[in-house]
């Protein structure tokens, strides 16, 4: 970014998010003086690093829905955002497949040639599909062979997809049974405490329940975990996982796809992960 005319004689710019500031001599100073801090360029410019931190936000977390929801993706979209930053730097080395499943890679680039691959051969490839799949990491069979060809290529990616946390429903559940209990019993000091910690891991509080919704075989699916209804400063524990369809009608765990048992346990699990440990040890 070039330097821009501020009072005094300074002039200031961007280093990435960072506003830096010279003097008339054309020396970086360590700090923006307070005499032009007030100047409107250096305003615009600070609520553009805020804007511009608001938008990679907002892109990181488009992309993470679209993988949770295994949509289909058109190519011709990826094409057009790819030229913003903010976009490109969240769906880049995503492994990503065509909607057969047939051309499996991590995303590479988008733009008038295609969309560029790195297979699992190690070859640069070309897609031609106009649509693509970002799958969620708990539908892909050989995760661990990805992982460690990702690791080889030294490919690091925005979005947790390789090295998301994933549940898979055990074998021998009972199928008719409704709740999870396996994170129940949580303790926390004060309810608050315990809303706070779902609403910073992206997750909505509603009717006394932390809330995930996932799209799902054409459906909504919603994981529920109990965080408690009374006053938010009273103690509280984590409940039970369930899942129900968008009227609150509980769904048999035998019922619940692959990716909303993956995700609704990895909101639980995350909930009770921050309990008091010390006061259980003590007890």
């Amino acid at each position: 970014m070039a330097w821009l005319a501020v009072a005094g004689g300074y002039e200031v710019t961007l280093d990435g998010d960072t506003l830096v500031c010279r003097n008339a001599a054309g020396k970086t100073l360590r700090s923006v003086p307070k005499a032009v801090r007030e100047d409107p360029v250096v305003q615009g410019l600070k609520q553009l690093t805020e804007w511009l931190s608001r938008h990679e936000t907002q892109c990181r977390a488009d992309v993470e829905r679209w993988m949770v929801r295994s949509l289909l993706v058109p190519a011709a979209l990826l094409a057009e955002v790819w030229a913003d930053d903010a976009w490109a730097s969240a769906a880049r080395n995503l492994v990503v497949t065509t909607p057969d499943g047939d051309q499996v890679g991590f995303l590479r680039d988008a733009g008038e040639k295609g969309i560029g691959i790195v297979d699992l051969d190690g070859e640069t490839v070309r897609l031609d599909a106009e649509q693509l799949l970002i799958p969620h990491p708990v539908l892909l069979d050989d995760i661990d062979d990805l992982r460690e060809f990702a690791a080889e290529l030294e490919f690091t990616q925005a979005i947790d997809q390789l090295f998301r946390d994933v549940w898979a429903r055990p074998a021998d559940l009972d199928p008719a049974t409704t709740r999870v209990s396996t994170y129940s019993g949580g303790h926390y000091e004060e309810l608050r405490h315990l809303t706070a910690r779902a609403a910073q891991a992206g997750y909505r509080v509603r009717g006394g329940y932390s809330v995930c919704r996932v799209f799902e075989n054409g459906a909504v699916v919603e994981a529920r975990s109990w965080v408690g209804s009374d006053d938010p400063y009273y103690p509280t524990e984590t409940g039970d996982l369930i899942f129900t369809r968008p009227d609150g009608v509980a769904l048999p765990l035998g019922e619940v796809g692959p990716v909303a048992w993956s995700e609704g346990n990895r909101m639980a699990a995350g909930l009770y992960a921050g309990r008091v440990v010390e006061k259980e040890a003590a007890a």
